[in-house]
């Protein structure tokens, strides 16, 4: 255990930021999986809505940090083309 009070302070401060990001990276993958599980089931208005739900997520976790800019970029091209291809 840190003996200094900037490391106890520090260890407090990293606890909080896993906790949050982990939050946001489940969430995340959640809405990800529903779009892939909806292009799956060929429910083209499904698949649509859960993309208009997915990309804010998607944005929101790259502006906090917890993906980098690029990867949420791709994730949402990705998606997109995916969704597309239904039709």
């Amino acid at each position: 255990m840190a003996n200094h009070k900037s490391a106890l302070k520090r260890i407090k401060q990293n606890e909080k930021k896993t906790a949050r990001n982990k939050h946001v990276r489940s969430t995340l993958r959640t809405f990800i999986k529903n779009v892939r599980e909806a292009v799956a089931t060929k429910d083209t208005a499904t698949a649509q809505k859960a993309l208009e739900a997915a990309i804010p997520v998607i944005d929101s976790a790259a502006s906090k940090g917890v993906i980098h800019r690029s990867n949420a970029s791709r994730n949402v091209s990705r998606l997109t083309k995916l969704v597309n291809t239904l039709g």
